[in-house]
């Protein structure tokens, strides 16, 4: 908001009480000036020594030659307030009188017929109104312009001709802005007899004050913001010169307007709160307008930094009101909008205390004819809002219902977002050259993979602020698309309770949704809209369904939702295997989150592969150097914007299976390699860090098929922590140094291999010591540790994850004997444990290459359709169907996955 201008008043300030404070009282601000009603001479001091100003509630004063003998001629009462009135205007007179049309019509009544007036083409009804009975009958000339340029004046400046330039700003009720001092100069300088009117009703003299910037004569309707409870009606004129005053003095005693003893009395005790009523007014209208704008509505409101008049406005003003309006693109929803309220009560006029709702076109406006409405710019489906001093917080809140019950809005992934309208999405759709026929169908597979992910140092610490070094394994999570045309959907979860289900596109909540156009990225939380519409309505009861599969089904679901735009909606059948144990603190469920992120967004057309690089070739012709094609085996042949949009939408999975994930295990199963991380929240430097340099290394997982509870196990160490702050700020400090010393080891490129993994393995038992002192470990998870490391394996191990129970990581070393290692995997098994030999810090998401046909074992894995073939076409040729590797997916050994998929062909990665 501008800064608030303090004028310097003539009002009197007291001398101070004690001679020793020598230092001169500060002028009364404008505030003071109002709730301060100082007597206009010493004949006006009440006799009595009243706090209030008396009415003089009669119609004639005895006497002869006094001051006062008829009340149209004058009145105690109404000398009072026009002396207050002038003091707050920065004028030297002011007159009171009925209304705000009848201090115009004082005002007009200075023009004589034959003489021209120049006003805005964006003014109040009345005033037209006024303007077009003048025009019609008075032999007026009346010119409406766009006063919002100065120079579109000037044409219409001739001198001896202009008498009247008439001004609103901000103008009723498209709130436009007129240089009030830039006009006032230009007509000046070229018509010097002519006078300057504002209409400062909608600002009122607490945030603009035309006199001060030119102005020859100003009025407001007082039964707006001066009055301020719409319980009078009355206008005040302002002015500086003597002769228009005299004037006018003698026209509004001549026709008899001049306002009423009782509702001087009331207009003045309403002033005396003009300040801090429009201050709350004002702030609130700030308040509605950034909603508004932020949903999308044009919205016209000076305070908006898009607004075109700001600069000027602030210039001039000392606020930015409380009346702004808005549009809606249709006519008949604004009428829904306005019909909804509850708060806002529909009612021409604005200025009270209580916030009122308007459609000027059919209400304040409607005496302007439509074509001269629309000539001006006056949108039919315009909303006019003249904001009160109810708490905001409820005004708000009326307004929204008001905009949801009426369908301009919704609620979806937490916050209100607008509902386009049909006419202008059409508009929009043809203005950005959108296709208007379906996408191609989609008919070939796609097959997707993720790492599963290892936290080698920093676990349960990082919850307290210690970097936290995770890194990719090479174990993954598979997904694989297949093609399907019979507007259905499919799942199969063959790791996640053997699931499968199929969807109806058409069935599905999509009333609940509001999806996220391409490009977007989705809000931070979550549509919980949109979530309750899937549990209750896409699935079976809870009680009827694996936990662990509902959840993944919700996840998947959502995020087909939320992605679905411009109404392609591709039917598919989806299938994911994973070589990973589930649920075992190996980031299982983030790798499933980004194989079905992944194949969404593609199916979905809303990331794309880049094409091929042009092969090698020799020379052609003579300078020509031809061109030489490196292959980088697949690696880093996917697109940094292409893993940064997988990314954003795996972590939305991540939310929906977890709630508040941190975000490090669906970057470790995108980026690959090793990253540390730090939680934000503890002053530090938060956030994730990929690690340059990252040398791959053999792990040994050992999944210890003990289930574990993550959040129990962090609440145990946030009670330790508590209750011994000393001793667990000890061995967190020494965690964040391990961390530290992990980190440079693995980032340093001359560090000699052999001291690169005998650091990491003293690291891994120093890491796992503490893990233990913080009471996360597991009677199975020590059995595997002093089985590593008994002769003559004398290996080193942690826990990984939260512990108590889960995964237990092994670093093995690059001359570790194969028989050794085959030996502990049997006695390993033959504990009841499962180990996984795995390589740490290997490649992030990966994707099928499209542009080679998959391989395909023609005698084992060719599958039928999903659906039936399209159709033939007239000219009796069927579609083309691949063959597919659906049905070996489902069925090959997890033995022989990871190396049946590397088969398939060349895949890309991040």
């Amino acid at each position: 908001m501008a800064s608030v201008k303090a004028p310097v008043h003539d009002l009197p300030t007291p001398e101070p009480d004690s001679p020793s404070l020598t230092r001169p009282r500060q002028p009364y601000r404008f505030s003071t000036l109002c709730a301060t009603v100082d007597s206009p001479d010493g004949d006006h001091k009440d006799q009595h020594g009243s706090s209030s100003v008396p009415i003089y509630q009669s119609s004639t004063f005895k006497g002869v030659g006094n001051r006062y003998d008829y009340t149209r001629s004058g009145n105690p009462t109404r000398t009072h307030l026009e002396h207050h009135i002038a003091k707050i205007s920065s004028a030297a007179h002011a007159f009171a009188v009925s209304s705000g049309m009848a201090a115009l019509d004082v005002i007009t009544r200075l023009l004589k017929p034959g003489v021209e007036v120049i006003a805005g083409d964006d003014l109040y009804g009345g005033t037209n109104r006024l303007l077009t009975y003048l025009r019609t009958h008075m032999g007026v000339a009346v010119h409406h312009v766009d006063t919002t340029d100065a120079q579109s004046v000037i044409p219409y400046l001739h001198p001896g001709k202009t008498a009247m330039v008439l001004l609103e700003s901000p103008t009723n009720p498209l709130l436009k802005i007129v240089d009030i001092a830039r006009i006032s100069a230009l007509v000046k300088e070229k018509c010097e007899d002519a006078i300057v009117v504002v209409d400062n009703t909608m600002m009122s003299p607490y945030l603009q004050r035309p006199l001060e910037h030119g102005a020859d004569i100003v009025y407001d309707s007082a039964t707006k913001y001066l009055s301020g409870h719409h319980d009078l009606m009355a206008g005040v004129i302002t002015c500086n010169r003597d002769d228009i005053a005299k004037e006018m003095a003698f026209i509004i005693n001549s026709v008899g307007n001049a306002l009423t003893p009782f509702d001087s009395f009331l207009l003045l005790r309403g002033t005396k709160t003009l300040a801090i009523r429009m201050d709350r007014q004002q702030s609130t209208s700030m308040l509605v307008a950034q909603m508004l704008s932020k949903l999308g509505f044009v919205t016209h409101y000076p305070g908006l930094p898009n607004h075109p008049g700001k600069d000027i406005h602030d210039r001039i003003s000392d606020g930015y009101g409380a009346v702004l309006s808005f549009e809606t693109g249709d006519k008949e929803l604004s009428e829904r909008i306005v019909a909804a309220t509850r708060l806002w009560g529909i009612s021409v006029s604005f200025g009270c205390v209580n916030s009122l709702i308007s459609m000027p076109c059919v209400m304040s406006h409607a005496s302007i004819d439509p074509a001269v409405r629309a000539a001006r710019g006056l949108p039919e489906d315009l909303i006019r809002l003249c904001v009160g001093i109810e708490d905001p917080a409820d005004l708000l809140d009326d307004l929204r219902h008001a905009l949801i019950e009426a369908g301009a809005i919704t609620f979806a992934a937490n916050d209100y977002v607008r509902i386009p309208n049909p006419i202008s999405r059409a508009v929009e759709k043809l203005a950005l050259g959108e296709a208007r026929t379906t996408p191609p169908r989609e008919n070939r597979e796609w097959f997707v993979s993720a790492p599963g992910k290892a936290i080698l140092f920093g676990e349960h610490a990082v919850v307290h602020g210690v970097t936290a070094v995770a890194a990719s394994i090479d174990l993954r999570c598979y997904g694989l698309t297949s093609p399907r045309h019979d507007n259905k959907i499919s799942v199969h979860f063959a790791d996640i309770d053997d699931y499968r289900h199929e969807w109806d596109l058409d069935e599905l909540p999509w009333d609940a949704v509001v999806s996220i156009p391409k490009g977007d990225e989705h809000p931070e939380s979550l549509d919980i809209r949109v979530v309750d519409a899937i549990k209750s309505r896409a699935l079976p009861p809870e009680s009827e369904m694996p936990h662990k599969a509902r959840a993944a089904a919700i996840a998947f679901l959502y995020l087909y939702m939320m992605m679905t735009y411009s109404g392609h909606r591709p039917s598919f059948h989806f299938i994911s295997r994973s070589t990973l144990p589930i649920g075992a603190g190996l980031g299982s469920s983030a790798s499933f989150s980004v194989c079905i992120a992944t194949a969404l967004l593609i199916l979905h057309q809303r990331i794309e592969l880049p094409s091929l690089p042009p092969p090698s070739r020799g020379p052609t012709k003579p300078g020509d150097p031809g061109h030489v094609n490196l292959s980088h085996q697949g690696r880093r042949a996917v697109p940094p914007e292409f893993a940064d949009e997988a990314n954003r939408w795996a972590f939305v999975a991540e939310k929906v299976l977890h709630g508040n994930p941190s975000g490090v295990d669906n970057s470790v199963a995108v980026f690959g390699g090793a990253l540390a991380y730090v939680r934000p929240g503890f002053g530090k430097r938060s956030g994730m860090d990929q690690i340059q340099g990252f040398r791959s290394l053999r792990f040994l997982l050992v999944d210890s098929k003990i289930p574990r509870d993550t959040k129990a196990l962090v609440a145990g160490v946030g009670r330790k922590k508590a209750a011994e702050p000393e001793l667990v700020g000890q061995i967190l400090d020494s965690i964040q140094t391990i961390s530290n010393e992990a980190r440079r080891a693995l980032a340093d490129p001359e560090l000699p291999r052999g001291a690169l993994l005998s650091g990491l393995a003293a690291l891994i038992d120093e890491n796992h010591a503490h893990l233990v002192s913080l009471g996360v470990s597991h009677p199975a998870l020590e059995t595997i540790r002093a089985k590593t490391a008994s002769p003559p394996y004398h290996l080193s191990t942690k826990l990984t994850g939260a512990g108590g129970g889960g995964c237990a990581v092994t670093l093995v070393p690059d001359d570790f004997a194969d028989g050794a290692l085959q030996s502990l995997i049997a006695a390993l098994e033959a504990e009841g444990y499962r180990p996984y030999v795995t390589a740490v810090g290997g490649s992030g998401l990966g994707v099928l290459s499209p542009y080679d046909p998959i391989h395909v074992d023609q005698e084992d894995d060719i599958s039928a359709p999903l659906s039936p073939p399209k159709t033939p076409g007239p000219n009796g040729q069927e579609e083309h169907f691949r063959p597919s590797i659906r049905r070996r997916f489902e069925e090959v050994d997890v033995s022989e996955l990871s190396q049946w998929a590397s088969g398939r062909g060349k895949w890309l990665y991040v």
